[in-house]
C-alpha cells in the first residue's frame, strides 16, 4: 500500500522547470531513495511534500486521500516530517525543550514533566538521547537524532531525510541506519535523499532517479547496482575515478611546522600542526566539520596569520605571506566556499584572470584581449559551460567550481591546496574535479586535500591525516586506512587505542 502518492507534480521557478510532471510513490514501511544530480529536482519535490513550496500542477495523496499542503503545518498535520542538513534546533535549550517547542498549550513549561514525556517517547522509538542535555553539548549525530525524535513526537508517519549522512562520521551513520531500520519495522516510511550510492544500496528498498526535473526510473535495490544508478543519474556509461598506487619518492614541496592559529572568535582552532606533502602525492586531511580544517586552509592560503609555526613551500619560508605572495610562490588554491572564491558580478574571463592580473597588464593597463583569449582557452580546456562575458553569478555550482579549478591549476602550481573541492557538486562535476586532482598529483604537484567526505579522502589520498580539535591525531598510508579506523580518530579516539580494530 502506498502511503504517499505524488501525481504529475510540476514546479517552475522563472524559466527553470524544476519538476516536470513527476510521479513519486512511497510505500508503507519502506525506505525510498531519491537520487539525482544537483538541480535534478529532488529537494524541490520533497519541499513540495513538506509544504515549503507549492506545486504549480499535480496532486498529493496521503493514505489514499487527496490533501492540500501549503505549509509545514499542513504537512505535519498530514503526518509528514522533514529533517534537513541544517538542523533547526535552539542550542541553549535542552533536548526536551526543543522536541516540545511549539507543541504546548500554555506558556509555562515544567522541565521534569516534559523531560519525562520526551524520555518516554525516545524509549518508545528506540532513539538514544538524554532529554535533559543541552543541544550545544551534543555531537552532530546526537543532534540529528533529536531532529528525528522531534518529527516523531509530532506523530510523523512519513519522514523525509535530506542528505542525512553528510555531517556524520561512519559510526554515527551506522547508528542512524540501525535507528531507521527499527523505525521502519514499526511502520514508519522514509524518503532518503543522498548522493552516496553505497549508502542508498545499503539502507534503501526502492530508488527513484531524477534528471533535469523528470523521473528517469524507479528500481528495486536488488535489481540494480551502483554503476547502473550512476549511469541513470548522469546519462552516460563511464563513472568514477581510480587512483594508481605508486611509491611516494618525490621531494617535500609543502611543509607545515608547528602551525597554530586562532579562529574568528579568538579561540585556538589549530594546535601545533606538523605535516609534509611531497611531490607526486595527495595527502588527505579527514575530520568532522569544525575541527580546524577551515583555519588550516586559511593559514596556508595567506588569509589567516598563524600564531606559531612555519609554512615552507619548496625552499621558501612563506610564513606570514599574503595570498598574492603565496600564489606567486607556486601555490594553487581551491577555497572551501566557491562563492567566496569568485567575484560574482565580474565576468568569467575576469574571474579567470583575477589571481594573476599582472600577467594581463600592458603599459599600465589591463589587456582585455589577452584576458578574453585566456578565458577562451581555459573554458575549452576545462569544459566550462559558459562564455567569457557571462557574469559568474549565473553559472551552476559545478561550472563555478571549474572556473576556480582552471584559475588555480592553469599555471601548473607546485602545490595545490584543495579545500572541500566537491562539496555540493553533483556526480558528474564531482568526478571531473577528482580526476583533475589526480592529474595534478601525477604531474608531480603536492596536493593537500581537505574534505569532510570520507569516501573522497579514501579514494584519492596516498596518505591520510586525521584532524581532531585542531590537532593531527593520526597519519597513515591510505592502504592502512579503513572507515572504522578513521571514524574513531575523527571522533577523538587515540591512535594507540585502535589496535583492536
Amino acid at each position: 500500500m502506498n502511503i504517499i502518492e505524488m501525481r504529475s507534480i510540476s514546479k517552475r521557478f522563472g524559466p527553470v522547470l524544476a519538476n516536470d510532471a513527476v510521479d513519486f510513490t512511497l510505500a508503507q514501511g519502506e525506505i525510498h531513495a531519491l537520487l539525482g544530480e544537483n538541480g535534478a529536482g529532488k529537494t524541490t519535490l520533497m519541499r513540495i511534500l513538506y509544504g515549503l513550496y507549492t506545486a504549480d500542477k499535480g496532486e498529493i495523496l496521503v493514505g489514499g486521500q487527496p490533501v492540500t499542503i501549503h505549509s509545514p503545518g499542513d504537512a505535519i498535520r498530514a503526518g509528514v516530517g522533514m529533517v534537513t542538513q541544517h538542523f533547526t534546533l535552539v542550542a541553549p535549550l535542552t533536548v526536551a525543550e526543543n522536541v516540545v517547542l511549539g507543541q504546548t498549550d500554555g506558556f509555562r513549561l515544567e522541565p521534569e514533566t516534559i523531560e519525562r514525556k520526551v524520555g518516554e517517547a525516545a524509549e518508545r522509538y528506540g532513539i538514544e538521547v538524554d532529554p535533559a542535555a543541552q543541544i550545544r553539548h551534543l555531537s552532530v549525530g546526537e543532534r540529528q537524532r533529536v531532529e528525528i525524535l522531534k518529527a516523531l513526537y509530532r506523530n510523523a508517519r512519513i519522514l523525509i531525510l535530506d542528505e542525512p549522512t553528510a555531517v556524520l562520521v561512519p559510526q554515527e551513520v551506522d547508528v542512524l541506519f540501525a535507528t531507521l531500520g527499527r523505525l521502519v519495522r514499526e511502520g514508519l516510511s522514509v524518503v532518503f535523499i543522498s548522493h552516496k550510492l553505497h549508502e542508498v544500496m545499503t539502507v534503501c528498498d526502492r530508488i527513484t532517479v531524477l534528471r533535469n526535473g523528470q523521473v528517469v526510473g524507479t528500481v528495486h535495490k536488488q535489481d540494480t547496482s551502483k554503476l547502473k544508478l550512476a549511469r541513470m543519474m548522469v546519462g552516460r556509461e563511464t563513472f568514477g575515478v581510480e587512483r594508481s598506487q605508486q611509491p611516494i619518492t618525490g621531494e617535500p614541496r609543502l611543509r607545515m611546522e608547528g602551525l597554530s592559529a586562532r579562529n574568528s572568535k579568538g579561540l585556538e582552532a589549530l594546535k601545533g600542526v606538523t605535516l609534509t606533502v611531497r611531490s607526486g602525492e595527495i595527502l588527505g586531511i579527514a575530520g568532522v566539520s569544525g575541527n580546524g580544517q577551515t583555519e588550516l586552509a586559511d593559514v596556508l592560503a595567506g588569509v589567516l596569520e598563524p600564531s606559531t609555526g612555519r609554512i615552507i613551500v619548496g625552499e621558501r619560508d612563506l610564513t606570514g605571506s599574503d595570498a598574492s605572495q603565496i600564489t606567486a610562490a607556486g601555490v594553487g588554491r581551491i577555497p572551501e566556499d566557491r562563492h567566496k572564491g569568485v567575484v560574482a558580478e565580474l565576468t568569467v574571463a575576469e574571474n579567470l584572470a583575477l589571481e594573476n592580473l599582472s600577467d594581463f597588464v600592458r603599459q599600465g593597463r589591463l589587456d582585455r584581449e589577452r584576458i578574453r583569449q585566456n578565458a577562451e582557452q581555459l573554458i575549452g580546456e576545462y569544459t566550462i559551460k559558459a562564455s567569457p562575458t557571462d557574469r559568474t553569478r549565473t553559472l551552476s555550482g559545478g561550472n563555478m567550481q571549474k572556473v576556480i579549478l582552471a584559475r588555480a591549476l592553469a599555471r601548473k602550481p607546485q602545490v595545490v591546496i584543495a579545500s572541500q573541492p566537491t562539496r555540493g557538486l553533483d556526480v558528474g562535476a564531482t568526478e571531473y574535479v577528482r580526476q583533475r586532482l589526480l592529474e595534478e598529483r601525477d604531474r608531480g604537484a603536492a596536493v593537500l586535500l581537505l574534505s569532510e567526505d570520507l569516501d573522497e579522502i579514501m579514494s584519492l589520498s596516498d596518505r591520510i591525516a586525521v584532524i581532531y580539535e585542531g590537532r593531527i591525531v593520526g597519519v597513515m598510508p591510505a592502504e592502512q586506512a579503513s572507515a572504522d579506523r578513521l571514524g574513531l580518530l575523527m571522533s577523538g579516539a587515540k591512535e594507540a587505542s585502535l589496535d583492536e580494530i
